[in-house]
């Protein structure tokens, strides 16, 4: 493929779902339609992992979690592992960050020429209380605070928050840096990674002005309405569920959430524009796609963590040279494929196209035929998780595999809400026979989930055991603060 300047923009949190150009018919997402209809979406794209900083290792390392050992929010990217950046910086190729990587620390080597405005986890440390997950048999852990399983519903409103302003500078400094760059004939790939849609659930009024909070959906299967949860999501339900607040304040927290999806598509359209205003836009493929999905109250949960369509989806488009114009690719894909995608964009080849990196090109899949067969396949060892879970996408079906738990059986086909488990339905055996030895191909479950509590309860008494960590946590916020020399500038 010809090379081309590239330019890959990431939000956070954003449920594939909420596209107009996905068939959404409340959410205003015009620069991201717009996008899409001049080049490929993604119908059947995943993350790796539910959870920001193992799913942004993935995209990192082309490796899975069980690959890399990146195992939850306190367990970063250090540039251990060989990233896409480590492979343009060798080759010559101009590559910086704009924003979000949520990485260990800026001085790691991560494969950044710079990274301006970063924010990586907190003091290089991150959220280590969360990956206390049952090692230590003689601690309890306390209680949730009061309201705090209902903190993200429950801060749902009109206004700024620090995500907004900080998403604001990054789209800001992303235009600033294509105008400096502008007649400047050396390659380069600019990585632009946004904040919003993740709570705090706070959308500025131009943008929450478009969304009639009496008029929201109900969200699917709220438990208020019969819907009992699998058994592995008792443990998750009491932080992300909200279960403190009534309908009306789900409502108001679904329309902040659309209402920052269009937020987030407005400070798109303004790196866009600065791309064509500085006629870049005919030299450059672009990328847009986030780090995981939103569970945005369906299952009573808010948050992400799970493998069900809404959290464990995500967008994906390509523009620019070589990509097909209007095409809806329904062709599998996962986020470790952004390692041969980059790659490929700027003219290098993948070089390790193995069972390292098990990853294929985006740019190759967009215009070839549909590959419904191919496998998906994601999992998840963090923050309030019993055991490891694990998810393969395989033609019409979709596996999730709990270790110690019965699994899950989904006919994306027939069912695309996942209303159904068809996992003990005697009709669907050999299915999940099938779908248990494609993941098995890939993965020990049982094996992983071993390594990842041990790699995390060591984690937790190189802090002192879990009493300590408890004691002092680094941040009460639910999810991780901007930078405080940014917040500064903001």
């Amino acid at each position: 493929m010809k090379p081309q300047n590239l330019l890959v923009i990431m939000s956070d949190e954003h449920n594939p779902k909420m596209l107009g150009c996905a068939g959404h018919d409340m959410v205003r997402t015009p620069n991201l339609d717009s996008l899409a209809a001049r080049g490929t979406r993604f119908s059947a794209a995943y993350t790796t992992c539910p959870i920001c900083v193992p799913a942004r290792a993935s995209f990192a390392t082309g490796q899975y979690v069980h690959q890399n050992g990146y195992w939850d929010n306190a367990i970063a990217y250090d540039g251990r592992v060989e990233s896409w950046g480590h492979r343009l910086q060798a080759s010559g190729i101009r590559v910086e960050s704009i924003g979000k990587l949520h990485y260990r620390q800026e001085s790691d080597p991560t494969g950044f020429d710079a990274q301006h405005i970063p924010m990586h986890i907190k003091d290089g440390v991150g959220m280590v209380h969360h990956s206390i997950r049952g090692q230590f048999p003689d601690f309890t852990p306390p209680p949730p605070k009061p309201g705090s399983g209902g903190g993200i519903v429950q801060s749902a409103g009109v206004g700024e928050s620090e995500y907004t302003r900080y998403d604001r500078k990054i789209a800001e400094l992303a235009c600033n840096w294509l105008h400096e760059a502008e007649g400047n004939s050396t390659p380069w790939v600019l990585f632009v990674s946004f904040v919003t849609p993740h709570y705090p659930l706070m959308a500025p009024e131009e943008f929450f002005q478009y969304y009639d909070v009496d008029a929201m959906p109900v969200p699917k299967l709220s438990p208020d309405n019969g819907y009992t949860p699998h058994p592995w999501l008792d443990t998750l339900m009491h932080r992300q569920t909200g279960s403190e607040t009534g309908p009306e304040q789900h409502r108001l927290a679904i329309a902040a959430y659309l209402a920052l999806c269009t937020f987030m598509d407005a400070q798109v359209g303004r790196v866009l524009q600065a791309l064509n205003e500085t006629g870049f836009s005919q030299q450059t493929r672009i990328i847009y796609t986030s780090d995981h999905g939103e569970n945005a109250g369906t299952r009573g949960m808010w948050g992400k963590s799970v493998h069900y369509e809404e959290s464990g989806g995500i967008p994906l488009t390509l523009t620019g040279e070589g990509v097909p114009v209007g095409k809806v690719c329904g062709t599998p894909v996962t986020l470790v494929d952004a390692y041969p995608s980059i790659l490929d964009a700027v003219g290098l080849p993948a070089a390790d196209a193995s069972e390292t990196r098990p990853g294929r090109s985006w740019f190759d899949l967009a215009p070839a035929a549909d590959d419904p067969e191919r496998l998906a396949f994601s999992e998840y060892h963090a923050a309030g998780s019993p055991s490891g879970s694990f998810m393969v996408r395989k033609g019409r079906y979709k596996y999730i595999h709990y270790v110690g738990y019965a699994p899950e059986l989904f006919d994306l086909t027939a069912d695309p809400k996942e209303l159904t488990d068809l996992a003990q339905d005697a009709a669907y055996a050999d299915v999940v026979q099938a779908c248990e030895r494609a993941l098995r191909a890939i993965v020990t479950p049982e094996d992983a989930d071993r390594q990842a509590k041990a790699a995390q309860k060591a984690l937790v008494e190189s802090r002192g055991g879990p009493e300590e960590v408890v004691r002092n946590l680094i941040t009460t916020k639910n999810y991780t603060p901007v930078p405080d020399e940014v917040e500064t500038q903001l």
